[in-house]
This record gives C-alpha cells, structure tokens and sequence, in this order.
C-alpha cells in the first residue's frame, strides 16, 4: 500500500475558474464580489446577523476580543485542549486565559466547571467545538446571561456542525471559523467572524478595515472615510474567497461524503472498543457533528506512542496526536500562572490518536487502515 497521509486538500472543480475571473476582473483586493457571496452564502445557510470573511480564525477571534472591550487583566475562561490562537488573542491584549478542564466524554470544555473560575475580572467565555460536536451551549450562555459575559465561540472545526438544530458560530455573542488547509472547506489559510450581536456589526466593518469607516464609504454612507477606531487588515484578497466559494458551493456534498468516511470508521472499529481495546468518539444526543476529524482513544500514551510508530513504520499510515494542553506549554505557564489541575485534559492529551481523514479518502485505504489497527492488537 502507498503511503496514506493524515490530511489531503480537496479541489470542488470552479477554484482555479473562480480565481482566473478574479484575476482578469482586475481587483483582487479584499471585498470584492467572490468575498460578498461568501458572506451572503454563510449568513443565509447559518442563519447568522452578519458574517465577514478574515485572514484567518485567529484574525476573526482577534476581532472577538477587541469587540467585547477585552483589556489588560481581564479574565477568559478557556479549554486547555485548544489551538494557541484560542488563547494568543487573549494574551497579546493582556488578558488572562483561565484554563477550566474538560469533559471526558466530547473533550469539549466542562460546562460545570466554568462558574467556579467566574471571578470579577471574568470578561468573556471561550468555548471550542473540538472535532465538530458542540459544547453543551444553553448552560454556557445561562451561564454567561447570569455574570454578564460575553460568549465567543471557537467554531474552527465546527462549520456546517449544529447543536440543537442551531449551527456552531452562531449561539453566542460571536463565533469564528477556519478556512485553513486541514479544515472540512477550505482556501488554504482563511477564516470568518460570526457576529450574532447587531451591536457589533457596524464596529465588527471598522476594525476589519484597519479602524476606518471605509466600508460605510464604499457604500455611499460618509463622503470621505477616516480612522475611527482601532483595527488591523483583516481582509482577505479575492482570490482566497474566489478558492473557498468554490468549496462553500459544494458544502453539502462535501459534508455527506465525509460523513460516510467517519461513519466507516466508527462501524469498522466497534468491534475493538466492544473489547475495551480503546474509545471511538461520543456524539451527545443534541449534537450533529461535521465529521471534522476521526480519533480513537487508548489506553495510555505509551500505547497511543506505539500504535502511531506501528501504522507509521510498519504499515505506511500517517496518524497524529493533537494539541498539547496549553497549560502545560511554556507560554500557557507563563500567561497562566498557578492554574489549577486539568486531570482530564491531561489523560486525555495523551491517548489521543488521530486517524487520516480527507474527502478522497478511499474506502479501500480506510479497510487498511481499519485492518492494520486490529493488526496491531493481533485480531
């Protein structure tokens, strides 16, 4: 068998079409019309107040944190088990990630423990829908109404994912995706901010725009635009958008096909978790995931480290763990002092293993996978 890497990026069929008539339209900067449809597109199907295209999902939680007022020595309550950029655009505004623990059955944060890490420089609650499958969103934004908090949602693997019938990104104050190479629809880098608070919108254009009015300009609203307010350049070029509108087009498609990829694995692999050999992901009942990612959980790390050099070495397979808890890293210490114990996140951090998933995943390649695993525990 040849190699089978962790992750492939997938080509719908209009990209390079898209990209040549942005290119001979003459403007390829940002806001143009290929990055208009994406936002049209993502509002009608999420059902969302205003979305805006970003440079990426770090862009978009960077926007967050200057929309919610987020200053020096503030506090945000956060999952551990994330991406940095969950924290960095925190920390480089001076505020504090609080590390709560997670739930051992999704990995998402642990909803019953976030109250007790509220204290009076609590500013906002951070929630990430790892692998696509909500956090258990009505307590968190009960919990929020009651302390007065903002709620910014870290949806980076959850686009096209819904929690009670309601699409990741668009409960709370805020959402952001991600667009990057490794995510479900892409455009190599990219991202988007979700803004559900109308109170937001109109600053949500200015910061994008470098803290200028230039938006309400091009609309005909002001006569001149100026700098009004902070910001960065946030805009992707049209190009980007022109790439990831191909992929939004095909969305649905897109999703069932990778549905049926995880739907594989998780029946191929049944067998070996009713044996107790390890733990295929849980989906509540409330949740409908995106199939963002496939993971199986083992016994301890020395046996993940093992089974990982087996697929890799012996059988060709690429699988990977995930993130190193970020309490644990050298600048999650630093920006985080005497963060109390995450036993959860620590366990599960380190039995983690992660399966190749991509849409042209075969399923001849994932009955080798599958095979190759129970190969490992001699069945």
């Amino acid at each position: 068998m040849k190699r089978i890497s962790f992750n492939k990026s997938f080509l719908a069929g209009n990209e390079l079409k898209y990209i040549e008539q942005a290119v001979l339209s003459g403007q390829i900067k940002g806001d143009g019309p290929f990055t208009k449809k994406c936002n049209a597109w993502m509002e009608q199907k999420f059902n969302a107040k205003k979305i805006l295209l970003t440079t990426s999902c770090t862009s978009a939680l960077e926007m967050s944190v200057i929309l919610c007022g987020v200053e020096a020595g503030d506090e945000i309550i956060m999952p551990s088990y994330t991406f940095v950029s969950t924290a960095n655009a925190f920390v480089i505004r001076g505020a504090k990630p609080v590390f709560v623990d997670i739930r051992p059955d999704t990995l998402n944060i642990d909803e019953t423990k976030i109250e007790a890490a509220i204290t009076p420089k609590t500013k906002a609650i951070v929630p990430v829908h790892y692998a696509g499958v909500g956090c258990e969103m009505d307590t968190i934004m009960l919990i929020a109404k009651k302390h007065n908090l903002f709620v910014i949602e870290d949806a980076a693997q959850g686009v096209m994912a819904k929690y009670k019938g309601k699409y990741l990104g668009a409960i709370g104050d805020l959402g952001t995706y991600s667009f990057h190479e490794t995510k479900n629809y892409s455009s190599g880098e990219g991202g988007a901010i979700v803004i559900n608070n109308p109170d937001m919108i109109e600053r949500a254009e200015i910061i994008r725009e470098k803290g200028t009015n230039r938006s309400k300009f091009f609309r005909g609203e002001v006569d001149k635009y100026t700098w009004v307010d902070v910001g960065s350049s946030y805009l992707p070029s049209e190009i980007i958008a022109a790439f990831l509108l191909a992929q939004l087009e095909k969305a649905e498609e897109i999703n069932q096909k990778r549905l049926e990829i995880w739907q594989k694995y998780n029946e191929g692999l049944k067998i070996l978790e009713e044996k107790e050999i390890l733990r295929l992901p849980i989906t509540p009942k409330e949740c409908q995931h995106n199939a963002h990612m496939f993971y199986i959980l083992l016994e301890d790390e020395k046996t993940r480290n093992d089974l990982m050099d087996f697929l890799k070495k012996e059988k060709n397979i690429l699988s990977v763990f995930h993130y190193v808890p970020l309490h644990n890293a050298p600048m999650g210490k630093k920006a985080s002092p005497n963060n109390p114990d995450l036993p959860v996140t620590d366990n599960l951090s380190a039995r983690i293993l992660r399966l190749p998933f991509y849409y042209n995943l075969t399923i001849e390649e994932q009955n080798y996978i599958i095979n190759s695993i129970e190969h490992y525990y001699g069945k």
